[in-house]
């Protein structure tokens, strides 16, 4: 067995809706029933025990090694305690090769999964050993390493749960929530509007300790010392015992409590200075300690939080008892986990040394073993949760405290004896204001109830209602997409939006080109649904980023899909038939949202299908009205567009709206057959989206198929009388559509100009030249700039192949070089012809087309 290939889909993908790795798997013909393998399941399962069924769901009896691979990948992240659950093992048309994707929550854990499962496999072909049990800690470890933590977790699953699509920006705590002008940025607990000011303010615990003072909040006494001596002269002032702790620090590193000593003191100094040059020293106020969390102006959770500890049971030591409480499965090594790990560290040597104790010392039975005087949970401590006991004069002082520093999000930490009661009443105060405080606590506390923190803070940034989208409408098809992508975009543009467009040509938002090249891909339309000034998205989708990745988008508000025809593309990536062309372009129609519409082309069958699969509902175009897919949609009350003598039309029971075929350029007065489709489509798409008809309108009128608007889609020039079109068509259905739209204009003598692209089959190149020959008079031939694995000279001879026994072509001429074959075009052209460029380069070509042009008009004058 041998993987040729492994890669992520990050997106939804022909497969599912998950996030997976598909890998493409070859096995040897004695590989292809692993139970015809001697003695194989069991030493696959003296391996891995874990595996389970060898089954895979919907898997027929016979099983390959490559099903084996597909458990195996899911069984090794499941045992790692990832939540997966999907997975499929399909044979593709090439013998003994396989396409297996197995679901991933990370990529990397996903990608590391699949390949240890082969190496198990090879492992247990050759008798060799595998750790299973390592590799398994392995995974575990890298899913902790690479996961959302906790605290930026359970936000991004309360945005989720509202519906709001998210994406980590970095491979930290960055995350966006929703999509271009409408995104929010968080990172761990803090929001994009928190300002650097109060953050700042919040690190100075000086500065913070005296702007509360000054707003009444009460807070323990103290000041930052400049060395020791001052420390110890602060600490008389305001009176022993102290705390000694980092003017900046957090989560607890470096602080000290309860210092009653010179010479604790000056340990407490040396630790201190571990973590900060600025060291604060200030009264140290008894009681329990409390965190409190404050979003907005509300109170959301609290909790006391203890010290890492042990009870002595009379039989174990400190440091057996410490590795007991270690064994809590929600203790970690760190933020990652619930709780995080108690370490015997120094700080936790010198805390039993206070005590008497060693890490062998055997505590009698309910002996109360403290490890540290702090009580930060990222240092071992526990939480139980008291929000319910918090007096409205506390959660008062909080919120005030969280205000006056300027901080959205804010964990307040209190020093006193109960929440019952009023701070002032029992000499208690807030030490501490916290920006992007840790959410562990309140989302999983040792004891007590837990709470949904993330819920309020995403409240914070979306109001009610909202779930930070943009209008999304994805294109696809075999035909059309790149101009019904831009003609969608100019109608969304003629309402006022910033549009973010993707297609074959580039990515533009409002208008401007910021990449060029082929980006009809998912990491372009990712790129568009992150850029801030993008009201509305419409993203072109082709075959290929689908294939390679999925979509770039969890699902959009409208899916359009101009036609699937004979197909394109075919004999690549095993998508060898229309009917698997159609399973691949209906992806973006399986992931409209329920409250979205497809865009579906009735007059084909294969299209027309997809509407089975639609969540959302459907909007049928034709230009026959009576098609029976137009027809029995249209009496179910359904929206339907069509063509109604030199209008289109869109219907919706027994309301109608149309639009004449002469106020739309686009179509040249409905002569141009395969653009009143894609006029159609667009139509829908935008009703759809819901823009207003007059928008639609004024969109439509304003939009003309030139190089500037559409470049390659059918662009009409003047050669000194001649009429030349320049057209991006490479696929027999293209042919034939641009023929049927040629022969509509009138034309002494009709040339072509054509290449063919190496990457089809040699039977879709050969069938272009046969169309072709039978429309027009001269036929110029020229080798493509990119053979795509051909040889030199193959593609012209399967174009001359074509045109063998043309009905029509007279005359045939190859020629090296796309720019010398238009001249030579060109050249031969009179008042009164007709010539159809079929480009290659587009923007080269069409440059090079209108300075000919260009030189020709100035010629004249």
């Amino acid at each position: 067995m041998q993987i040729t290939r492994i890669r992520p889909l990050r997106g939804p993908n022909l497969w599912t809706r998950a996030t997976a790795i598909e890998a493409v798997v070859h096995c040897d013909p004695g590989e292809c029933n692993h139970a015809a393998l001697p003695g194989f399941e069991e030493r696959l399962r003296a391996r891995f025990p874990a595996i389970g069924a060898l089954q895979p769901h919907g898997a027929e009896h016979v099983l390959t090694l490559a099903h084996v691979l597909e458990v195996a990948a899911l069984q090794l992240q499941a045992q790692a305690g990832c939540p997966v659950t999907f997975s499929r093992t399909q044979q593709t048309v090439e013998a003994g090769t396989y396409q297996v994707v197995v679901e991933y929550t990370e990529e990397a854990v996903g990608r590391l999964a699949m390949e240890q499962a082969g190496a198990l496999i090879q492992a247990t072909l050759q008798d060799a050993p595998f750790d299973a049990d390592a590799v398994i800690a392995r995974l575990r470890e890298l899913d902790e390493d690479e996961r959302i933590g906790p605290s930026t977790g359970s936000i991004v699953d309360a945005a989720v749960a509202r519906g709001i699509p998210f994406r980590r920006l970095t491979s930290g705590s960055l995350v966006q929530l929703g999509w271009g002008s409408r995104a929010r940025r968080i990172q761990a607990a803090e929001l994009d509007t928190t300002s650097a000011v109060a953050e700042s303010i919040a690190q100075d615990k000086d500065l913070t300790k005296r702007l509360l003072h000054a707003a009444g909040v009460p807070v323990p006494l103290g000041r930052p010392a400049a060395d020791l001596e001052d420390a110890w002269r602060v600490a008389e002032e305001v009176g022993l015992p102290v705390v000694v702790k980092p003017q900046d620090g957090n989560q607890g590193k470096g602080v000290t409590v309860n210092i009653a000593t010179r010479a604790q003191l000056e340990a407490a100094w040396n630790a201190a200075r571990e973590y900060g040059d600025e060291i604060m020293v200030e009264r140290f106020l008894p009681g329990h300690d409390f965190r409190l969390l404050v979003v907005g102006r509300q109170l959301v959770a609290a909790a006391r939080r203890d010290p890492p500890q042990v009870l002595g049971d009379g039989q174990h030591t400190v440091r057996e008892l410490v590795d007991i409480v270690n064994q809590d499965p929600r203790r970690g090594t760190g933020h990652g986990t619930a709780l995080t790990r108690i370490r015997l560290d120094d700080i936790a040597l010198g805390r039993l040394a206070a005590e008497g104790l060693t890490p062998e010392s055997v505590p009698v039975q309910g002996q109360r073993v403290v490890l540290r005087n702090n009580a930060n949970l990222s240092t071992g401590g526990s939480a139980t949760d008291v929000t319910d006991d918090v007096h409205p004069d506390i959660a008062a002082r909080a919120v005030e405290a969280a205000q006056t520093i300027g901080l959205h999000i804010c964990g307040v930490d209190v020093v006193c004896e109960t929440m019952l009661r009023p701070l002032e009443e029992q000499n208690g105060g807030i030490v501490e204001v916290n920006a992007a405080p840790g959410l562990r606590m309140h989302l999983s506390p040792s004891f007590g109830r837990p709470r949904n923190v993330g819920a309020p803070m995403v409240d914070e940034l979306f109001a009610p209602g909202e779930d930070g989208r943009i209008p999304v409408i994805a294109v696809t098809g075999t035909n059309g997409k790149t101009t019904t992508t831009r003609l969608i975009s100019h109608l969304f543009a003629s309402h006022g939006l910033r549009v973010g467009m993707t297609n074959t040509d580039g990515v533009y938002v409002a208008g401007r080109q910021i990449d060029s090249g082929d980006c009809s891909g998912p990491r372009s339309a990712r790129n568009v649904l992150f850029h801030p000034e993008v009201d509305a998205a419409v993203l072109e989708c082709a075959r290929g980023g689908i294939l390679r990745e999925g979509l770039g988008f969890d699902r959009c508000q409208v899916a359009v899909v101009t036609n699937v025809g004979a197909g394109d593309h075919l004999g690549l990536n095993f998508i060898t038939t229309v009917d698997d062309v159609a399973v691949l372009k209906r992806v973006i129609v399986q992931n409209v949202a329920p409250t979205g519409f497809s865009v579906l082309n009735a007059a084909d069958p294969h299209v027309a299908a997809m509407a089975t699969v639609c969540p959302g509902k459907v909007i049928f175009f034709a230009a026959d009205r009576h098609h029976p897919v137009m027809a029995t949609h249209r009496a179910q009350g359904a929206r339907v567009v069509y063509v109604d003598g030199d209008h289109i039309v869109a219907a919706e029971g027994s309301w109608r709206e149309s639009v004449p075929l002469r106020d739309i350029p686009l179509t040249r007065g409905g002569a141009i057959g395969f653009q009143v489709e894609n006029a159609m489509a667009s139509v829908g798409a935008a009703w759809a989206a819901g823009l207003p008809w007059d928008t639609i309108r004024r969109g439509l009128a304003g939009f003309t198929n030139d190089s500037d608007n559409a470049p390659g889609r059918f662009n009409v020039m003047d050669y000194r009388g001649a009429t030349v079109i320049a057209d991006y068509g490479h696929n027999p259905d293209a042919m034939r559509a641009l023929v049927q739209a040629v022969q509509a204009m009138p034309a002494a003598r009709r040339s072509v100009v054509i290449s063919g692209a190496g990457d089809r089959r040699d039977e879709d190149i050969t069938e272009q030249t046969q169309i072709l020959g039978g429309a027009f008079d001269d036929v110029v031939l020229y080798q493509d700039a990119c053979q795509r694995g051909r040889e030199d000279g193959e593609v012209l001879a399967l174009l001359q192949k074509g045109l063998q026994g043309a009905e029509r072509t007279g005359y045939v001429a190859e020629i090296h070089g796309e720019f010398a074959a238009i001249d030579h075009a060109l050249a031969r052209l009179h008042p009164g012809d007709l010539c159809l460029v079929l480009v290659d380069q587009v923007e080269e070509a069409l440059a090079h087309l209108a300075g000919r042009c260009e030189a020709a008009a100035a010629e004249a004058r």
